[in-house]
């Protein structure tokens, strides 16, 4: 198992504790719940999927409802939405990692921690969302027809 799929594993648990019992951002960023050593490399990675993704969580659950046709925002399991939030953080806001990277982990970990079918929906959803979202964002990085200019 790789040292990024370790770190996710570790950000899962922390979005999931974030919740489930609300438990303090510092002290999931902390990392010290985990009662282990951690290399370096994991812990900054980890911190930062914890953080980033709470940092932007209304934005990050209004993309989730979007696209999350024929499901409610409310009956989609902790586990299921704690996936999604550090899949579609690492979508929009780590763009070293690639697309297909993160589809897989988040897949992954669906099968790992969530229920019988969380793997097939978090596919979907994060597959929809990389059509469309990342696409329009493409679009306008790259000033596409159809897309403002960017001001010089």
């Amino acid at each position: 198992m790789g040292q990024r799929h370790k770190a996710r594993e570790y950000a899962l648990q922390a979005l999931y504790m974030y919740e489930t019992v609300q438990s303090p951002v510092e002290e999931l960023s902390s990392l010290e719940w985990l009662n282990k050593e951690i290399p370096n490399d994991v812990k900054k990675f980890t911190v930062s999927i914890i953080n980033g993704s709470i940092e932007k969580l209304e934005f990050i659950d209004n993309i989730i409802k979007k696209y999350s046709k024929n499901w409610s925002f409310e009956r989609l399991s902790a586990i299921d939405k704690s996936i999604l939030r550090l899949s579609i953080y690492t979508f929009l806001f780590l763009p070293d990692i690639p697309r297909a990277v993160v589809i897989n982990e988040g897949v992954e970990l669906g099968k790992t921690y969530g229920g019988e079918s969380s793997g097939q929906f978090i596919n979907g959803l994060l597959d929809a969302i990389k059509n469309k979202e990342l696409t329009k964002e493409s679009a306008k990085e790259n000033n596409l027809p159809g897309e403002p200019k960017k001001k010089k």
